[in-house]
């Protein structure tokens, strides 16, 4: 079974409601899995990151401006990062290090901010290199919930879950191949200090 809701219906009442039920998901799901191909995932976004992205949001859709609120419920979200209760594995394409959010301070922040998480024991974050190769067709995004049995995507103009277990099957082999062919361990965190020094930062100032 799959659903879809407008994001127009979803956010009528502003963002901070939906980002409440993102923390109700994550809070009841200990276990994750995202691919993210061009922007920072939700849950390792800096404060000046996700502003400028919800800012996006409400401009684009046209839905009330709560931002503030939005983005604070964001950051509490990041809890389960360090509650020693949850694991994520997140694979995030090379171009989300380079997608322009905000400008360089606010790339930088973002950048800096992933090479002191990096090595948090909740975490698995692979970099898909740009020039990988790979035994799949290039995909969309997605998030494989808890155990997985929930597939969640975001459209441009909707959100989308998808529970029918062949095609859940289907995303779990994806992500399989994809986080078999992105980089871990120092091989990522060198192409994470090399975003960094495009977007004029210190390499050497980052500590983990």
């Amino acid at each position: 079974m799959s659903s879809a809701i407008p994001w127009q219906q979803r956010l009528s009442t502003g963002t901070e409601a939906v980002q409440d039920e993102v923390i109700r998901w994550y809070q009841e799901t200990p276990e994750g899995q995202a691919y993210v191909p061009g922007m920072i995932w939700g849950t390792l976004q800096t404060e000046a990151y996700a502003t400028v992205i919800l800012t996006q949001v409400v401009d684009f859709l046209g839905v009330p401006n709560d931002v503030p609120a939005g983005v604070a419920k964001r950051m509490q979200r990041q809890q389960v990062l360090h509650d020693g209760r949850h694991h994520y594995a997140v694979v995030l394409g090379e171009q989300a290090l380079y997608t322009n959010i905000g400008g360089p301070d606010v790339m930088r922040g973002q950048i800096e901010r992933l090479l002191r998480d990096f090595a948090l024991p909740s975490l698995t974050l692979g970099i898909l290199p740009a020039t990988a190769r790979m035994d799949l067709f290039p995909v969309h995004g997605f998030h494989i919930q808890g155990r997985g049995d929930r597939v969640h995507i975001e459209l441009v103009s909707s959100s989308l879950d998808i529970e029918e277990p062949a095609e859940v099957e289907l995303h779990r082999k994806a992500f399989a191949v994809l986080s078999g062919a992105a980089a871990y361990g120092e091989e990522a965190e060198q192409i994470l200090r090399k975003a960094l020094t495009f977007w004029g930062g210190e390499v050497s100032a980052v500590r983990r």
